[in-house]
């Protein structure tokens, strides 16, 4: 899982600092949205052709973490 959330960046010159896709400024919160409203992995990455299937896992793994109050680091971009 560690390896996932390295493809999550915080950098406060992207979108505010919120959390998203390495490279990209795509929220971590917009993937789970999706996925939340019933699209699935091929579904987000059909939206999203810049993303690979480990982007999106990687953004459950990070929603994982964040809801269970481990602590945990995301590299800068």
């Amino acid at each position: 899982m560690e390896n996932l959330i390295e493809r999550i960046t915080i950098d406060s010159e992207v979108v505010h600092g919120k959390p998203a896709i390495r490279g990209t400024r795509i929220l971590v919160s917009s993937i789970l949205e999706y996925l939340a409203g019933g699209d699935s992995i091929e579904d987000v990455l059909t939206e999203f052709k810049e993303l690979t299937k480990e982007d999106i896992l990687a953004c459950l793994a990070y929603a994982s973490k964040a809801i269970d109050h481990k602590e945990f680091r995301v590299p800068a971009a």
